[in-house]
């Protein structure tokens, strides 16, 4: 790393989905000689346990303003601080409000991409979000508020996209299958969900989202899940190559490839 500015900087690092080696080597080299880490909860153990221990490290626990101020404080005392944030920092991560108030008071500022589960998960599970034969788009979008009556999505929009990728949404999903069935999509849809994606406690269920309406299937797997709807989810049947024991076939897709007895 460059020598240490005597003006304290911010870098907004993403950490990725989990698995340290998918951290990027700009984002390695800021931890390891960082002042100050805040992170937030969806960043791994196993990437907390290489911050070295002279690294004051802080659990994103306060309301924004106190982050901001966090930030500002410890980069206005001549420090470095890493804001670490789960996947892409600026992918729903709601790093505005940090970038803003870093720039209002003409502190430096540098932000490091990182791999976002939404691309990251399905990539550990074997299934591919375009295929030249069965996807050509990929819509990605939040169901962290899809039970909310503040919520601004409609679901009925998605009903009939190729890909759909949706994050933060296991607890919403049954409301969220009915909606799409609702608008006309088809309950035969691949439906695939993976916990924890690219870690050691990865796990898998391939379903229908006729199934997944239904609410049951959902028990078996818990947040944070990256879910994925549509024709390319059955790839994970035939690919899954991380983690090919944690991977549970619902009844209605198990015998030939899914793909083929759709098409």
């Amino acid at each position: 790393m460059e020598n240490r500015l005597a003006k304290g900087r911010v870098f907004i690092v993403g950490a990725g989905p989990g698995d340290p080696k998918l951290l990027t080597l700009r984002a390695y080299e800021l931890i390891m000689n960082a002042d100050v880490v805040i992170f937030d909860r969806l960043v791994s153990k196993a990437i907390l346990d290489l911050i070295p221990s002279t690294v004051n490290k802080v659990c994103k626990q306060e309301t924004q303003q106190e982050i901001n101020e966090l930030m500002i404080s410890e980069a206005e005392a001549g420090k470095q601080v890493v804001r670490l944030k789960g996947g892409d920092p600026l992918f729903f991560a709601r790093s505005i409000d940090e970038l803003r108030a870093l720039r209002d008071i003409n502190i430096d500022f540098e932000i490091v991409p990182g791999i976002t589960s939404a691309f990251a998960a399905p990539a550990y599970a074997g299934v591919p979000l375009t295929d030249r034969k069965y996807a050509s788009s990929v819509t990605i979008v939040t169901g962290h508020e899809a039970t909310s009556k503040r919520s601004k999505i409609k679901w009925s929009q998605f009903a009939n996209v190729e890909t759909l990728v949706i994050l933060m949404g296991v607890e919403a999903f049954p409301k969220i299958a009915r909606e799409l069935i609702s608008a006309g999509a088809d309950r035969s849809t691949s439906v695939v969900a993976i916990e924890r994606g690219t870690t050691k406690k990865q796990k898998t269920i391939l379903c229908t989202l006729g199934e997944a309406l239904e609410g049951e299937i959902y028990k078996k797997i818990k947040s944070p899940s990256v879910i994925v709807v549509g024709k390319v989810a059955a790839f994970a049947k035939e690919l899954d190559w991380y983690h090919l024991n944690s991977l549970y076939v619902s009844p209605l897709l198990q015998g030939t490839s899914a793909i083929e007895e759709k098409d």
